[in-house]
């Protein structure tokens, strides 16, 4: 079905106003998002994103709704993964928390941006040559195994690209705000900041090279494909804020993830026999195979997510490692004065950091094998307990 250029107008139009509200109404000033505030706009931008789907159902047909739906709850999966990454280059930078917001927003526009061209280049190249379809189903199984490493979002190990930014741009080891450049000992020199972009930058380029083969996969109506991936990172920043806290303890989320890119994969494949007119497969005529539906393919994919996420959330082995990495975030936070100076919130940290340690000392003996390096876990929990005894004792808690 072709989509009038008024719809596409305003919609544009609606997801950049969107956007320069999420920037002057919130990351504008610089500060630390309650839950409250994170929980109430991640429900609002969902809200919408679902809206929106409602809409492409009742103008559009079921056929286009259902391909929203399964493209938008396949690709707020994949974001929600990207939130690891995230988590991982906020910490190697030790990005101030007030601060994440305003990366948080540039990652979503330059993902947004990097995202629609190679959205427009799939589609171009589908058009053409209907083999694209076996390069993207390889490309979705080959990241579906990679998914099913361990510790697939072992965040010991900087990535290629925050080693790269690192490298070749030497920065100032102090942030100047959220400024990009500062002057220091008289020289105009650059800071974290603008690494940490950088990073995000790349990182978001790496992340559409799986997310638009795996939407691809479920529909090829550009229209369709465009708005379910640019609702999908709507109130992707808040969402961070929000569920900060649960992304270590979403263990068996990979698992979920890699089950729906592999059988996004193996659509793709079926697909691109079906269209086959490669001359080395079935002498370039089609290949008589079952193709998968979109109603099936929506299935697939909620049942994934709903059984992982479940798993993981009362997954004994997720509550201790969740307990585990949040103890050592949490009091290397503290610690990090730079990265929080308020000091409530450094009290909200603490207390964190302390319903953590007390759920470490009820663990099963297995599980605090969990523990890396136990000897500096529990030197770094005990600088932040000594560290809060003297605040208390220079400040006394509001």
């Amino acid at each position: 079905m072709e989509v009038p250029t008024i719809v596409w107008i305003f919609t544009i139009a609606g997801i950049v106003g969107l956007l320069l509200f999420d920037f002057f109404f919130h990351v504008r000033k610089a500060h630390t998002p309650s839950l409250k505030e994170a929980g109430v706009w991640s429900a609002i931008y969902v809200g919408i994103a679902l809206l929106f789907g409602v809409g492409v159902l009742i103008f559009g047909g079921a056929t286009m709704g259902t391909e929203y739906f399964a493209g938008y709850v396949t690709e707020k999966a994949l974001s929600v993964d990207n939130l690891f990454v995230f988590l991982i280059i906020m910490a190697s930078f030790r990005v101030p928390r007030a601060d994440q917001q305003k990366v948080l927003l540039f990652g979503i526009v330059f993902s947004l941006i990097a995202r629609t061209g190679f959205i427009f280049l799939g589609a171009a190249l589908i058009n053409q040559f209907a083999w694209v379809f076996y390069i993207f189903g390889l490309i979705l199984l080959l990241t579906a195994g990679n998914l099913l490493k361990p510790n697939a979002h072992d965040g010991e190990q900087d990535g290629l690209v925050v080693r790269l930014a690192k490298r070749f741009l030497p920065a100032t080891e102090h942030y100047d705000g959220d400024k990009l450049f500062t002057v220091e000992n008289g020289k105009r020199v650059l800071t974290p900041m603008l690494l940490v972009m950088v990073a995000i930058g790349g990182t978001d380029i790496l992340f559409a090279l799986d997310s638009i083969p795996a939407i691809f996969g479920l529909t090829q109506n550009v229209f369709i494909v465009f708005t379910a991936t640019a609702f999908s990172l709507m109130g992707l920043r808040q969402l961070y804020f929000l569920i900060d806290g649960l992304l270590d303890r979403l263990i068996y989320l990979s698992y979920g993830l890699a089950a729906i890119l592999g059988f996004i994969g193996v659509k793709l494949i079926l697909h691109a026999l079906h269209e086959n007119n490669l001359p080395f497969i079935n002498d370039g005529e089609p290949v008589n195979v079952v193709e998968i539906s979109t109603e099936l393919s929506l299935s697939v994919i909620l049942g994934a997510l709903v059984i992982t996420v479940l798993a993981s959330l009362f997954s004994p082995k997720g509550k201790a490692k969740n307990a585990v990495s949040g103890a050592k975030r949490h009091a290397t936070e503290y610690l990090d004065l730079g990265y929080e100076t308020d000091i409530n919130e450094r009290e909200k940290i603490y207390n964190r950091m302390v319903a953590e340690e007390k759920m470490l000392r009820q663990l099963p003996e297995k599980y605090k094998r969990l523990i890396r390096h136990e000897t500096e876990f529990m030197a770094l929990i005990k600088r932040a307990h000594d560290e809060h005894e003297a605040a208390v004792e220079r400040e006394p808690i509001r």
